[in-house]
């Protein structure tokens, strides 16, 4: 086993990095293979950790915990230090994001710029962790009695992170966790898992003690395994749904927040403006190659509307070019994989093959997929049941505001709606009724900004991200009273 203090580059861009536990980079003979993702070229090799690495993260993570308190304002300075030396790598980031998830190079800035509003925004949030005072003298025989919270750490923090956000999304875990005072063991998704490499050398690079940040690389038993380790106590996990009811039942009595699948969907009334509907729901859709949990899947627009809204929106995402995420004019770069594309590509046959139409779309060329429009699907095809992860939405008519609010809360999963209106009552009555965990009038299922509370409900998973709430969730809440003799 070597250690090292930094990634070494091999090529312009090929990478072989190791494993971060207790301060040191390690190397291990296991290795995992990271492609761009749009010319197949092999861009790192990262060293894959096996269950001594993990038992060695978690309990250098909890060493850590008990070795030292890092003080809210040093918390909050070492996030924003953070946030400052990746700004200085801004173009190196960028540049590894785009190869390593085949996003546009667009895509991927609004990525990083946000990391380092969520950077920002937990730092603040590191030094506004509060309790609040309990009126214990307004029972009766309790006069003099003094009682108030505090807010603790919770514990060790296992993070396992998806590709579809590999910087903003391990933030949105890490910095909150931090911010809280918790030590962290962070898992990234396999598919594109570089990123958090820069999070975290620039987290050591930035002061934070050795320990409090682990970097584990691996695939699903290297997760499996942190689950088992009885000491990491809060488990923050975004993926599939399946996943997630596999750690929940491992974590137990443990906390965990889990954002997990969704089928999204979005309501177009008829006195919605177009101007303003139209672009926001192209754009929602197709972003990421439509490979982001809130994705634009099921778009519901009122009959009258439905001809004309439908040619619009055909008209525009026809205009969306496919191909290298390099190029400035591309809008849509390659999904995670051919294998992704392949499997996307079998759903819309299958629809088609029963009774769907295809109005836009549906063509494959490895994992580049077209702009796909269905109509006259119906609820029991995957394309509508399942979540396709792929720029694909199904634009279905309906006659009642009823019918349609039924339809988007008729599956298991509630993370996030949109609604385009001019009449607030109507936005004030789907509201109440929606079951999602965020709704957004005149804007689509995907209108996220990082301070918001982020999560969802039924399938969907519980818990909130965003600095604020996830700081909340991550810490014990202890009471204290005090009694005069």
């Amino acid at each position: 086993m070597n250690s090292r203090s930094t990634t070494t580059a091999v090529s312009p861009l090929l990478l072989r990095t190791g494993l971060l536990i207790d301060g040191m980079w390690e190397e291990t003979d296991a290795e995992l293979e990271v492609r761009d993702k749009f010319t197949g070229e092999l861009i790192a090799r990262l060293s894959t950790a096996g269950a001594a690495e993990v038992e060695r993260a978690v309990g250098a993570a909890a060493a850590a915990m008990r070795r030292e308190e890092i003080e809210p304002a040093n918390r909050a300075a070492i996030l924003r230090k953070t946030a400052e030396i990746l700004a200085r790598r801004r173009r190196e980031v960028v540049r590894t994001m785009v190869a390593e998830t085949g996003f546009t190079t667009s895509e991927c800035v609004g990525d990083f710029e946000r990391t380092l509003q969520t950077l920002e925004i937990s730092a603040e949030e590191a030094k506004r962790i509060v309790g609040e005072i309990i009126p214990l003298d307004g029972a009766a025989g309790q006069s003099g009695r003094l009682g108030y919270t505090l807010r603790v750490p919770v514990g060790v923090v296992a993070a396992i992170t998806p590709f579809n956000s590999p910087l903003n999304t391990v933030a949105h875990k890490v910095a909150p966790a931090l911010a809280a005072g918790n030590a962290v063991v962070l898992k990234p998704a396999e598919q594109a898992p570089l990123c958090a490499v820069h999070l975290c050398e620039a987290l050591v690079e930035a002061g934070l003690p050795r320990g409090w940040i682990n970097l584990l690389h691996g695939d699903g038993r290297t997760g499996a395994l942190l689950v088992e380790d009885p000491r990491v106590a809060y488990y923050t996990f975004t993926g599939s749904t399946e996943v997630g009811r596999l750690i929940q039942k491992g974590a137990g009595l443990r906390r965990t927040q889990l954002e997990l699948g969704n089928i999204s969907a979005t309501i177009v009334c008829a006195d919605a403006t177009l101007g303003v509907a139209i672009p926001r729901c192209v754009a929602t859709a197709f972003r990421k190659a439509g490979q982001v949990c809130t994705s634009l899947q099921r778009l519901y627009v009122e009959r009258s509307l439905f001809p004309t809204f439908l040619e619009k929106f055909k008209t525009a995402a026809a205009k969306l070019t496919v191909g290298d995420p390099r190029d400035p004019a591309t809008a849509i770069g390659p999904m995670i994989s051919e294998a992704e594309a392949e499997r996307a590509e079998r759903w819309i046959n299958e629809a088609l093959a029963g009774g769907a139409r295809l109005v836009l779309g549906g063509g494959r060329r490895g994992a580049l997929f077209q702009p796909t429009i269905l109509v006259d699907v119906t609820k029991e095809m995957r394309v509508m049941s399942e979540e396709i992860f792929s720029p694909v939405v199904c634009v279905i008519p309906f006659d009642t505001l009823d019918e349609a609010i039924h339809a988007v809360n008729d599956t298991p999963y509630g993370l996030a709606a949109g609604l385009f209106t001019s009449d607030l009552s109507k936005a004030l009555r789907v509201a109440r009724r929606i079951e999602v965990g965020s709704f957004h009038v005149n804007q689509t299922s995907s209108c996220r900004q990082d301070f918001m509370p982020y999560g969802g409900m039924k399938a969907s998973g519980f818990g909130r991200e965003g600095p604020r709430y996830a700081i909340r969730d991550m810490t014990e809440e202890r009471l204290v009273t005090f009694t005069p003799v």
